[in-house]
C-alpha cells in the first residue's frame, strides 16, 4: 500500500538517543475552564508543578542546571518571563538559564525533547521541563488599536476562539478533524463510541487510584524568594483543594449521542478534547547523572521524531511522526506496547488510529484528553509521563507519546520502560 504522507516522513526532524532518561514527572489536576484554576496564571501553576515533582521525586531542585519551559497562549501581563520565573520560585539555582519553546499542541513534548538534545550537545546535566496552560485567562484581545481607534471599528476578540482556526486553509481545528473524518470514513457513532470508553477509562483509572502517583493535589500557595517579590497561587470560588481532574465524570453513550454537532459533521463539544487549566512537568537527565545519584528513573528516552503534514489534515500527524520516531528507535509501530495519543478530536484519534493500525487495546488505557482534557502546552509532557508510567505498570518494553499541532504537524517521543 502507498504510503500517503511519505513525503512528511522523509522531511522529518528525527534522532535517537543515547542514554538519556526521564527520571520523575508529576502534573496538577486539569480544572475545566472557569473552573477552580480560572484566576491562576500558567506561570504560577508550572511554579507548583515543578516545586510538586522535586518535593515527591526527592530530587533537589539545585541539581537542575538546565530550565525547559513550554506554554501557548499568553495568559498574564509577566508571560514574557514564564521559563525564568518557574525555575526561581521553583528552587532551581537562580544562575541557570532558561528557555520557552513553542509547537503548538506539541509544545509539552518540544520541552522534552529540547532538553534531550541540549544533555546530547553536553550542555546539561539535568533538565527541568515545564508545560503550562491557563486556557481560562487567554485574553480578550485587539492587535489593531495601537493607534488609536476609528469611529465602528472595535475590533476586541477572543483569542481563545480565533486561535483554533488556521487562516492558511481557512479552517477551524474543528474542521481538520471533520476532514479527516470523511477522508478515513469515520461516522458519529465511531467517534460518540470512543468518546465514551474515553470517559470510562479515564474514571477506571482515578478510581482504581492509577493517577495517585502521578497528580499532586493544588492548594493555595505563597513563594517567598528573598530579594524579590513574592508568588501565590490562589483557587477561584474559595476553594480549597483541588485533587482531581474535573472532566473526568460518568458519561454514557446516551449522553453523548444528544449532543450537536460542532461543526456540521461528526464532532461535538463531547467527544472532543476538554477545555482545561493545567501543568506538568518532567526532569530528564544523562546517565551519568542517573547512576552517580542511584536514582531509579521512569523511562528512557530512545527517540524523537516532528513532521509537517497538510494543514487541512493536521490531525494525522501523529501517524508518520510515530512511524518515523518508532524507525529511528529500531523499533516498528507493531514493537510498541503501549500508546498514547493526544485525543484533539476523537475523529482525530481514530484517522490516526486506522493509518497506524492500531490494537485499541495498548491505545489510551487510562483514557485520554476527551476525559481528562487538553490544557495545549502542558498535554506532552502529561502524555510521555502517562505512557512511561504505563509501561512499568504492564511490564511492557517500549512505548510512544504523541500528538497532532494545529498548523499541520505531529511529534511523537520513544520511551522505554526503566526496568529494562
Amino acid at each position: 500500500m502507498t504510503n500517503p504522507y511519505a513525503a512528511s516522513e522523509a522531511a522529518a526532524q528525527a534522532r535517537a538517543y543515547d542514554d538519556i532518561w526521564l527520571v520523575a514527572g508529576q502534573r496538577t489536576p486539569f480544572a475545566d475552564y472557569n473552573g477552580p484554576l480560572r484566576d491562576v496564571s500558567p506561570t504560577d501553576l508550572g511554579i507548583f508543578a515543578a516545586r510538586a515533582l522535586f518535593e515527591r521525586s526527592g530530587i533537589p531542585a539545585g541539581e537542575v542546571d538546565a530550565i525547559v519551559a513550554g506554554n501557548m497562549a499568553q495568559a498574564s501581563f509577566d508571560a514574557y518571563f514564564l521559563p525564568r520565573h518557574i525555575g526561581l520560585y521553583a528552587g532551581v539555582n537562580p544562575a541557570v538559564p532558561a528557555l520557552l519553546v513553542q509547537r503548538l499542541c506539541g509544545t509539552g513534548f518540544e520541552t522534552i525533547l529540547a532538553a534531550a538534545d541540549q544533555i546530547t550537545l553536553g550542555k546539561a546535566k539535568v533538565a527541568l521541563c515545564v508545560g503550562t496552560e491557563s486556557m481560562s485567562r487567554n485574553p480578550i484581545a485587539a492587535y489593531t488599536h495601537r493607534a488609536g481607534f476609528r469611529m465602528g471599528q472595535l475590533d476586541f476578540r477572543d483569542f481563545l476562539w480565533e486561535a483554533t482556526k488556521d487562516t492558511a486553509p481557512g479552517d477551524s481545528m474543528g474542521d481538520t478533524a471533520e476532514n479527516l473524518a470523511k477522508r478515513y470514513g469515520i461516522s458519529r457513532e465511531e467517534v460518540d463510541h470512543f468518546a465514551a470508553q474515553s470517559f470510562a477509562r479515564a474514571c477506571a483509572a482515578w478510581d482504581s487510584g492509577y493517577f495517585a502517583d502521578e497528580v499532586a493535589s493544588v492548594v493555595n500557595a505563597n513563594w517567598v524568594l528573598p530579594g524579590y517579590n513574592p508568588r501565590a497561587l490562589k483557587l477561584a470560588d474559595r476553594v480549597e483543594c483541588v485533587d482531581r481532574d474535573g472532566h473526568v465524570r460518568p458519561t454514557s453513550l446516551a449522553t453523548l449521542q444528544k449532543l450537536k454537532p460542532a461543526f456540521g459533521g461528526v464532532q461535538t463539544g463531547g467527544n472532543s478534547s476538554a477545555i482545561v487549566d493545567g501543568a506538568a512537568a518532567v526532569i530528564v537527565a544523562h546517565g551519568d547523572w542517573v547512576r552517580a545519584h542511584g536514582v531509579k528513573p521512569l523511562a528512557r528516552i530512545v527517540a524523537g521524531a516532528s513532521v509537517a503534514v497538510p494543514p487541512e489534515i493536521m490531525g494525522i500527524g501523529p501517524a508518520p511522526s510515530i512511524r518515523v520516531a518508532a524507525a529511528r528507535a529500531g523499533l516498528t509501530v507493531g514493537d510498541l506496547g503501549r500508546v498514547e495519543i493526544n485525543e484533539a478530536f476523537g475523529a482525530q484519534y481514530l484517522a490516526c488510529e486506522r493509518e497506524l493500525e492500531l490494537d485499541r487495546e495498548r491505545c489510551n488505557v487510562h483514557g485520554g484528553a476527551i476525559a481528562i482534557g487538553h490544557p495545549l502546552g502542558a498535554s506532552g509532557v502529561r502524555l510521555t509521563t502517562t505512557v512511561a508510567r504505563e509501561l512499568r505498570e504492564a511490564g511492557l518494553q517500549f512505548g510512544v507519546s504523541s500528538a497532532c499541532c494545529g498548523g499541520g504537524q505531529g511529534v511523537a517521543i520513544v520511551v522505554e520502560n526503566g526496568n529494562y
